[in-house]
């Protein structure tokens, strides 16, 4: 029965009176009948119909297209109106003069005046000839109408007596009659027609009018007008632009100036690929805010944000903006000079090196004459080829030395073999070390050439290291527990750049590095400000841009972390004096040149040939390794303890190209830390040999001393 389910049903046949009886029937378990989903009501079919209807394209585009034409023509008519109350009115000149005087040019404000006052002399003579014009006009049409009667008769008479007929005498009044009568029937025939038509020829010159003047939102404008590309930059763009940043100030002062913010524009100069033009913000409005909106300036003037730059010029309360042509800055700016003219050649001292061009599409060159040089950016941003770029062409002279550290080592620097002294490719801590210590190499060749007669002329010497970075973060250390990398005072490679920023451009010894995504981590404050020359292309946040650039650029306009990863590769901006930057501003953007490694290659053939041959060394030669703590041990010999004098004495003459330049600081940087540090006795600096002989017996198997010891 678990199947079947008992239901109680009356028979087909009605029972006898006498057995009122229901029966008992098994019948089985009939599924239940499927439920119809509800159809959805009139009003709902009704508003998704509506819905779908009034989101259609075609629905938009025609409700777009009949806004846009009847917005035509009544703005037509309101600047046809303008145009006429402008013309019967001195209301121009007064907008004029309102301008110049809300500028401070009072004699230009004096000059409306006077042009004003003129307009009214000669609309009230007009006036006046208003008033005895009708007394004339009817003198005027009495006698011409008298002597057109008389000319006609006349006519009619000289007519008559050569017809020999008399009727002739009015033939020339009667046709003169019938013309009129002639033109009256026209006027009647053509007049309703006029009535019809007039209003909409009327309503088709306004409307024409607002056409040309785009008198619609841009949600009603035709897709090809609303993206604005190619739009030519005008005065009342660019007023309309800053109208809408969003500034309350600037809105309200442009509302309230007489020429709607004329007086606020300098001229719109052509620069390159676009056009430029300063800007004087009434009171009340900073330079920062507009800076702070530069993507909204951009797209209210119909361009993209990296298409728009402002700088802050030095008049005060002035902003300059550089608007690009739609897509100019995304095209090619063709190959460098090194490329195409083989016969250029370099002067470190009096030349300047062929970088790319600015925006305005000028020669971007850039002098490297005594200027320490770093060039950051993010990764794959065209860093390398950037720097490259002048070390190709500083090639061209060849007096110029080079000593090369790659800390990437994928050959971006391979063409440099066989015309840089040292060239140190690869990314491993063992280069880091050759790295830094090439830059000591250069250090001692500084404080060589500091303690040379004075007058002597040094060759330039350029230390170049790329992927700086990897050197800064360099755990390591030596054996003297002295760290490559870090910031600190100790810090070996972080102490050799200082040293040549301190003193090597007055021997010309450089250092030019190139290094990624700068932090205080990987590039310390003093490192980067002590570069003459500072680029940077493409960064990620404004901070990153006060590192690589300095405060100074920055709130002058730079912004490299506005430039756009992967599509402004080689853009870069420059803060240096070997470079012309306009007038005002304390950066330029410029836009360098792509040199290929096949070209690169050509160009050091070209460098290699003007030199008589340079053997590259691609790892540091080190002296003979000794052990520093022996030798002191040695040379102090039996005694209980010896002068530390004496001690530098004996270990200069026990090897002279290892101890020769010792100082008092260098034993004691030895001595530092293992239990025979130097000490007074009797008031001078000495060594024990018993403090020594328990330092070398508890040292561990690296040479360190245990620190438990």
């Amino acid at each position: 029965m678990s199947d079947n389910v008992v239901r109680l049903h009356k028979d087909p046949e009605p029972p006898a009176q006498d057995a009122p009886v229901t029966a008992l029937t098994v019948v089985p378990d009939a599924p239940a009948p499927a439920v119809p989903a509800p159809m959805p009501s009139r009003w709902v079919r009704s508003r998704r119909a509506v819905k779908r209807f009034a989101t259609d394209e075609r629905t938009t585009t025609t409700l777009r297209g009949v806004a846009r034409h009847g917005l035509y023509t009544f703005n037509g008519g309101r600047i046809v109106a303008r145009r006429t109350w402008d013309g019967r009115t001195g209301s121009r000149y007064e907008r004029m003069i309102r301008a110049a005087e809300a500028a401070g040019n009072h004699e230009l404000a004096e000059e409306w005046e006077e042009r004003l006052q003129r307009f009214r002399d000669a609309r009230h003579r007009r006036r006046m000839d208003l008033l005895t014009s009708p007394v004339d006009v009817a003198k005027g049409a009495a006698i011409g109408t008298g002597m057109s009667i008389g000319t006609l008769v006349a006519l009619g008479i000289v007519m008559a007596l050569n017809t020999k007929d008399v009727s002739d005498v009015i033939t020339p009044l009667t046709a003169v009659i019938e013309f009129i009568g002639l033109l009256i029937t026209i006027v009647q025939v053509v007049w309703p027609y006029a009535v019809t038509l007039g209003p909409l020829f009327a309503l088709l010159a306004l409307w024409s009018v607002g056409r040309k003047q785009q008198a619609a939102p841009q949600w009603a404008l035709p897709e090809n007008v609303r993206s604005g590309e190619g739009e030519p930059i005008t005065p009342s763009i660019v007023v309309k632009a800053l109208r809408d940043l969003g500034v309350p100030a600037l809105r309200s002062a442009i509302k309230e100036m007489g020429d709607a913010g004329a007086s606020m524009l300098g001229p719109i100069r052509i620069a390159g690929c676009g056009v430029e033009v300063d800007v004087t913000l009434p009171s009340g409005v900073s330079t920062i805010e507009v800076q702070n909106r530069r993507r909204k300036l951009a797209e209210n003037l119909t361009r993209h944000e990296h298409e728009v730059f402002i700088t802050i010029p030095q008049a005060a309360r002035t902003v300059r903006l550089w608007v690009a042509d739609s897509g100019a800055l995304d095209e090619p700016i063709g190959p460098s000079p090194l490329v195409t003219d083989e016969t250029m050649t370099a002067d470190y001292a009096k030349g300047r090196a062929p970088w790319g061009q600015d925006l305005r599409g000028d020669a971007a060159a850039l002098s490297l004459y005594q200027r320490h040089l770093l060039v950051t950016g993010l990764s794959n941003q065209g860093k390398t080829v950037a720097l490259r770029s002048l070390a190709l062409w500083l090639s061209l002279d060849k007096s110029v030395q080079f000593l090369m550290g790659d800390l990437k080592g994928v050959g971006d620097w391979a063409m440099f073999d066989g015309l840089a002294t040292t060239l140190i490719q690869g990314p491993t801590d063992e280069h880091v070390i050759q790295v830094t210590e090439m830059v000591e190499g250069a250090v001692e060749e500084m404080n060589r050439r500091i303690q040379a007669p004075p007058g002597t002329v040094f060759p330039p010497l350029i230390v170049l290291v790329d992927e700086a970075q990897v050197a800064f973060m360099c755990p390591l250390k030596d054996e003297e527990k002295r760290p490559y990398g870090g910031q600190k005072a100790n810090s070996r490679y972080y102490m050799a750049v200082r040293k040549i920023h301190n003193q090597g451009r007055a021997v010309n010894v450089l250092m030019w590095q190139g290094t990624q995504d700068p932090t205080n981590e990987n590039l310390p404050k003093l490192v980067r400000e002590g570069a003459h020359t500072r680029a940077s292309l493409a960064l990620g946040t404004e901070s990153q841009a006060r590192m690589a650039l300095g405060d100074k650029a920055v709130d002058g306009g730079a912004a490299p972390n506005l430039l756009r990863p992967g599509l402004d590769q080689g853009t870069l901006v420059l803060a240096s004096s070997g470079i012309d930057i306009p007038a005002g501003q304390s950066s330029i953007t410029v836009r360098t040149h792509y040199i290929d490694d096949d070209n690169a290659e050509a160009i050091t053939d070209r460098a290699k040939a003007m030199r008589h041959g340079v053997t590259t060394l691609h790892v540091i030669e080190r002296g003979e390794e000794r052990d520093r703590l022996a030798d002191i041990a040695s040379v102090v010999g039996d005694a209980p303890r010896v002068r530390t004098q004496d001690v530098l004495k004996r270990l200069a003459n026990l090897n002279a190209d290892a101890y020769g330049k010792w100082s008092f600081i260098d034993l004691k940087r030895v001595l530092d830390g293992t239990g025979a540090e130097p000490y007074k006795s009797d008031g001078i600096m000495t060594i024990s040999r018993d403090r020594l002989a328990r330092a070398l017996a508890n040292r561990d198997d690296d040479g360190s001393v245990s620190a438990s010891e």
